[in-house]
């Protein structure tokens, strides 16, 4: 069994700052049409800064879904035809002032495959050197230091609740620990 869908048409019904939804008509391969509903998203980059001793620098922020702060690994959309690793760089600098001397790519998660086209690249930050963070109009964040095994600690604990961190750290523990 296939098990594929053909798109047959669609229609957006919204278009945003930042996404777009799509109503589509898809058939199945047992020849059923169903309706599918699609967020397109730019996608994006997550980034997990570890110093020399093993602390990782994670950002608190407001998050306006759930109306409440979350930590996070500092995080960023991708511009429009914009390189992943060039947008780690940009984020990095843009919410921790650090700079790095080495990016290692961790893969990519798709973050809600059943609705969203959103993908996320995932970076290791080494070799870390500080300057000035420069946010984003209307973006509040506080920037937080944190040892990898506390992170690592707290996923377990289901302390940590967003999903690009919690891939970020688990990867992150299990790479530098080869």
């Amino acid at each position: 069994m296939k098990c594929i869908e053909t798109r047959l048409d669609g229609e957006t019904k919204y278009s945003g700052v930042i996404v777009n939804v799509r109503l589509d008509r898809a058939q199945l391969e047992n020849g059923k049409i169903v309706r599918r509903e699609v967020v397109e998203h730019p996608g994006g980059v997550g980034i997990l800064p570890v110093d020399g001793e093993g602390c990782c620098y994670m950002v608190r922020q407001f998050r306006y879904p759930f109306s409440r702060q979350l930590l996070e690994i500092p995080a960023g959309k991708l511009e429009h035809g914009e390189d992943p690793l060039s947008c780690a760089v940009r984020e990095l600098s843009e919410e921790t002032g650090f700079t790095a001397d080495e990016l290692i790519p961790m893969g990519k998660c798709l973050t809600s495959p059943g609705i969203s086209t959103e993908t996320l690249y995932l970076y290791l930050a080494r070799g870390l050197h500080p300057g000035e963070a420069h946010l984003d109009e209307g973006e509040f964040l506080n920037v937080e230091k944190h040892p990898l095994s506390e992170l690592a600690a707290m996923a377990e604990r289901n302390e940590l609740e967003d999903g690009k961190t919690l891939i970020a750290v688990l990867k992150a523990q299990r790479l530098l620990s080869e």
